[in-house]
């Protein structure tokens, strides 16, 4: 079948081919929703011509996937950024991300954690010296939140997921996957010494990707005095390649946690995180470590 039938065929996953064509198509997105949104940058990162990457950007401009953005006039130049069809495409990449994991570099077995010598835990050490990507996340009460304040240090922590027990509770088998229980005393434990990290000059944001109105009964319920974002459409976890795992239907987060630093760096990763309740004062430590006094 040649490609310019996939794309007139009555089939979603060959009209989707169709549009992405080659997996230098995908990588560009997996690269854009990161943050490496200009044409040097961009194949400086994949080691792709000029010619075939001005190809595959006019073409996922043309079908709406990017959108150019003028950042200088003379001469003209551009940031490629995802549109919402674009965006719509990465809990495409994280299942592919967790399926080449699971199933190519990995045994095959579902877990909620990895090897401290494994690709993943190499990726996410990887992320040091790395700047975040411009996201907002939805709240508690759904208002987008910012992952860091410009000049302040942050802890993010990111769990597979919490709930309250007079909510839906956690899906099938959640116990058995190695990893997964924890989230609850990770969360409470950071409650318990929110005060030690604001003394020591850090905030506190848990991240989930469970929707929005699951954190705010969770956190009503533990009484977790710093908001819990939603990374429920994926912005984050396939713009860092983050560890995840599939539970009750969702891609879920491994258990991990970043110090950013000012101007949004990660400063130092702690994965996998294997003493949930332990890692809190691993955490204050790296804080006090490396954020002047």
């Amino acid at each position: 079948m040649r490609r310019e039938d996939l794309a007139d065929a009555d089939c979603g996953i060959a009209q989707a081919l169709g549009v992405l064509g080659d997996w230098w198509t995908f990588l560009i997105v997996r690269d854009v929703a990161g943050g490496t949104t200009r044409f040097d940058a961009l194949q400086r990162e994949l080691g792709v011509s000029r010619r075939a990457l001005t190809e595959r950007l006019a073409a996922l401009v043309e079908h709406g996937v990017l959108e150019r953005r003028p950042y200088s006039q003379h001469p003209p130049r551009y940031d490629y950024l995802l549109t919402a069809k674009g965006e719509g495409l990465l809990p495409v990449l994280i299942a592919l991300q967790d399926w080449g994991t699971r199933h190519l570099m990995g045994d095959g077995e579902l877990t909620a954690t990895a090897d401290a010598a494994s690709a993943e835990a190499r990726r996410v050490h990887d992320l040091v010296g790395r700047r975040l990507p411009e996201v907002g996340l939805p709240g508690p009460d759904g208002q987008s939140v910012a992952l860091t304040d410009a000049d302040a240090w942050s802890v993010l922590y990111f769990f597979p997921g919490a709930y309250a027990p007079e909510t839906q509770g956690y899906p099938p088998g959640w116990a058995d996957i190695p990893g997964a229980r924890g989230c609850t005393l990770e969360s409470t434990t950071y409650a318990a010494r929110y005060a030690d990290f604001q003394a020591a000059g850090a905030d506190v944001r848990g991240i989930s990707t469970q929707r929005p109105d699951q954190l705010a009964d969770f956190a009503a319920h533990a009484r977790v005095p710093f908001p819990l974002l939603s990374d429920q459409d994926g912005r984050l976890a396939a713009g860092l390649l983050l560890p995840t795992f599939r539970a009750g239907g969702v891609s879920r987060f491994k258990r991990l946690t970043l110090l950013v630093g000012p101007s949004a760096v990660v400063r130092a990763v702690q994965f996998p995180v294997t003493d949930p309740a332990g890692s809190v004062d691993e955490m204050l430590d790296l804080v006090r470590e490396h954020r002047p006094a």
